[in-house]
């Protein structure tokens, strides 16, 4: 898969389900986590068995205005919000930072207002902050993934994807005469 992403946490009203955040972003191939205004160390929690700490980047802001992102990384908010767009309707950036919401709260003004987009989870109501994040990890990753189509039928089975095919060599200068 193309391009890169990131998952954050602003402020922690349950720590131990951050650690399970960052397990999953772990797992899903995440480059890089990131903490802002965080009160506690979610670098020492159990529910991270993975030691996302000691495999990924860990970047912590006290400051929505401290937060720094690579030059072409986009930030999308996950918010339950009506004018959020819709997880299922929304087309992921290659390169992303995902921030999450404390689970006894929202994202703060401050940091909506650096997103550039913001998603909501079409659910009833909020869900815990782990799974949240696995959800939008994985719908990046059958959106952004090379899989099979599904099959028409629940009975038949996935055709593989065509093999990738390579382009013609692209010059940026004029051959020859420089």
């Amino acid at each position: 898969m193309r391009g890169y992403f990131g998952v954050g946490v602003e402020g922690l009203s349950k720590p131990m389900n951050a650690g399970n955040l960052f397990r999953s972003a772990h797992a899903f191939g995440a480059s890089f986590v990131f903490t802002l205004g965080a009160e506690r160390k979610v670098t020492a929690l159990r529910s991270d068995t993975s030691r996302t700490a000691d495999n990924l980047p860990w970047y912590v802001f006290d400051r929505v205005e401290e937060l720094q992102l690579p030059q072409s990384c986009l930030l999308v908010g996950i918010e339950l919000m009506d004018e959020a767009i819709p997880l299922p309707s929304f087309k992921h950036p290659l390169q992303a930072a995902y921030v999450f919401g404390p689970e006894r709260g929202s994202l703060s003004p401050a940091l909506l207002a650096r997103c550039q987009q913001v998603v909501r989870i079409p659910t009833s109501f909020c869900i815990n902050l782990g799974v949240a994040g696995a959800i939008v990890m994985y719908d990046r990753l059958i959106s952004l993934g090379r899989f099979a189509e599904r099959p028409i039928s629940a009975r038949s089975r996935p055709v593989a994807p065509a093999p990738h095919r390579h382009g013609a060599q692209i010059f940026r200068r004029p051959r020859g005469g420089g």
